[in-house]
């Protein structure tokens, strides 16, 4: 089954559907009433998204052979948790709402739009 990724006005979705009508229903589903901006049939079956191009890892492995997520920052000072699970948590308090879960989380953390930003959309489609 293809994999498809459907861009609403707030929303990025990412799906496997027979055809592209299975897709959009997926979105009519989840997100009844918000109008599809872009449809794309995706070349392969998978979906990476780099947490380094998201500016959510910066040291890689550690050196164990376990990778570090680069979260507990061991040593900088800088004792934030796991932002996904901070994430999450803004997400659920908004209900959904992306740009409510963005200002939530730069409240909660500290960080900048961008970041924020970045937090929140990578995490809304793990699956808050």
């Amino acid at each position: 089954m293809p994999l498809f990724e459907i861009e609403t006005g707030a929303h990025i979705i990412i799906s496997w559907a027979a055809d592209e009508q299975a897709a959009a229903a997926v979105v009519e589903d989840a997100y009844p009433g918000e109008r599809i901006v872009r449809l794309t049939r995706r070349p392969r079956d998978t979906w990476v998204i780099s947490k380094s191009a998201l500016g959510l890892n910066s040291s890689g492995f550690n050196g164990s052979g376990l990778h570090n997520s680069g979260f507990d920052n061991a040593g900088s000072g800088d004792s934030r948790l796991d932002p996904c699970n901070t994430a999450r948590e803004c997400l659920a308090k908004a209900q959904g709402d992306k740009l409510h879960a963005i200002r939530l989380y730069m409240q909660e953390t500290g960080d900048d739009l961008d970041r924020a930003r970045r937090v929140i959309e990578s995490n809304m489609v793990m699956g808050w």
